[in-house]
């Protein structure tokens, strides 16, 4: 899995860094998404799955 997010996207929510906070993060300054594990192991792809079902500006694309 290869996770990557549109920073121009990005609301700022944060529910993705609650579903899966080993892989994303949040900017100090503004709250956009980080991605802290591009290719993350194969015990995080649920909670990025769910990270990006539930992201509310669609900004999570996983391939």
């Amino acid at each position: 899995m290869r996770v990557h997010a549109d920073q121009e996207k990005c609301c700022g929510a944060g529910s993705c860094v609650l579903s899966a906070p080993d892989v994303f993060d949040q900017r100090d300054a503004d709250g956009i998404v980080v991605v802290l594990d591009t290719e993350p192991p194969a015990e995080l792809h649920e909670a990025v799955r769910e990270a990006a079902a539930i992201c509310p500006a669609a900004a999570i694309s996983l391939s």
